[in-house]
Order: structure tokens, then sequence, then C-alpha cells
């Protein structure tokens, strides 16, 4: 049985625009420890979308089209906002393994966050996730997911783990509507921790670190200005705080609905 999906807002760019500020320089520590828990936390499941489809396209973290294409493809979840964190535990990576051993199989399935789940069985602090048909299907054994779909909600375990976007380096979209006075980015496959907990620019002619504001989903902004590129990217983790910097990224000619990437990544 299928869990019907949720509508999920889409706010407008006048309305983030507003959202913006011009931050300071800030110096960060960097901890060398990734996101790797070994414990295993109780939650529950359901899933979305076709019975053995990748998801819907776009959602509350804001990466669009990726979601239906490798490497999300097929791998993408939503979670109830214990685990959302208003959009900063988008891109985060968990494992998932359901407990049934007479349906289930024994591994894991890995997901990462590209959406929210909010009210029904994900209201009220309850950690859950809503999957897609094909991430849900993977838990269970050969030839018995179909079976395990028509359960609709399960109980599941879940963990933290790395994120690997193998061959890829850290890449900023510019956002549709972004000009030299209002400037925003999405951040897309960051490996290890996979979530973003600050963002930075700095300017080719200036020493300075512009901090950024964190709009929604994976979307940060700034504005201010005139912005002049090329702009370097500065980029902390929420989870442990470990930080990547792309030099001149973004080059000076950049336009909105780009994307630029990096030749670094966290892992």
């Amino acid at each position: 049985m299928e869990i019907p999906r949720r509508q999920v807002r889409h706010l407008s760019s006048l309305l983030v625009g507003m959202m913006c500020i011009v931050g300071s320089v800030v110096v960060s520590a960097q901890p060398i420890h990734q996101t790797v828990d070994t414990h295993w936390y109780p939650a529950t499941a359901t899933w979305y979308g076709d019975p053995n489809g990748d998801g819907s396209v776009g959602g509350a973290c804001g990466y669009g089209s990726l979601v239906d294409v490798k490497p999300l493809r097929a791998r993408v979840g939503a979670v109830s906002p214990v685990l959302f964190k208003n959009g900063e535990g988008c891109g985060a990576c968990y494992k998932v393994k359901c407990l049934d051993g007479s349906i289930c199989s024994r591994r894991a399935a890995t997901v990462i966050i590209t959406d929210e789940c909010p009210g029904g069985v994900c209201s009220g602090g309850r950690t859950h996730f809503d999957l897609s048909g094909a991430a849900f299907g993977r838990m269970a054994m050969s030839g018995e997911s179909t079976q395990l779909r028509n359960r609709g909600l399960i109980p599941i375990v879940y963990r933290r783990t790395p994120c690997m976007y193998r061959g890829k380096g850290v890449a900023f979209h510019v956002n549709e509507g972004s000009t030299d006075y209002w400037l925003s980015l999405l951040v897309e496959f960051e490996d290890g921790d996979g979530d973003v907990g600050s963002m930075h620019i700095r300017e080719a002619t200036s020493n300075e670190w512009l901090e950024m504001t964190h709009l929604w989903g994976a979307n940060w902004c700034i504005n201010g200005g005139p912005l002049r590129g090329p702009f370097s990217v500065k980029l902390s983790t929420l989870s442990t705080g470990r930080t990547l910097s792309a030099r001149d990224v973004i080059p000076r000619n950049w336009s909105p609905k780009a994307t630029y990437t990096s030749s670094l990544n966290f892992t």
C-alpha cells in the first residue's frame, strides 16, 4: 500500500531574496572525523511514487531533476522534521534496514535525503523515512519487494553513513534569479557528511569571506554588492564542522541556472 505523497511548497525568488544578509569573516575549526555511526536507531518507513520508481522530481531540498538521475536515482528519500532540520539535513546519507527476517534482507539500503516528510506519520517528533518505491524495495529479500511494499508502514532501523559520489567534486548550482546583487547557490554531490552547516563566498579582489544565509533546503544566498566574480566558495558541514574551500570555482562570467563543479570533495 502506498502512502499518498504530500504537496511541497515552492518559494519565490522575491521572497527568499529578502531573507539574505551580508555576513562577516568567519574562522572555523576543522575536525577531521567523519559522520560514521555504528549504532542503529529505531524508526518507521513508508514509500511513495511508482512501485519501482526513483522518487519525486524536486522536493524540499531543491535538487530538482537530479533526483531522477544517477547517483541519486533510486536512492532518494524524505525524512521527518527531526532529521530534516529545517533543510540543513539535506544531502545526508543513511543506511536503512527492515527487521522482519521472513521478508527483509539482512543488507541495508543507502538513501540520500532530498525531501521533507511533514505531517501524518512524520509528525510529533517521530523519526520516519518516506522512501522512493525503489529504495523501499531494496530492503526486501530477492523476489519479495512487492510484498514488502504491500505492507505500507513498517518498522526499520537506521544509521548515518558517509556519502560517496565517486569521481565527482562538490558542485554549486547558481539558482535562477541570481544577479550581481543577489546570489543564490545550491550545493550538490557533497561527499562525507553530506550536509551543510555554513557557506561563505570570497570575491577574487578581496581577502574577506562573506557569510551566506541559509534559505531553504540545500540553498544558500547573499545580497549586497555589486558582487564581482570569480568567486571562491567555502562550506562547512553541519555534522562535524569539516571545511572545504573551492578557489575561483564560479567564474567571472557566471550565469543563472549554470552549475560549476569543483575538483575537490571531502573524501
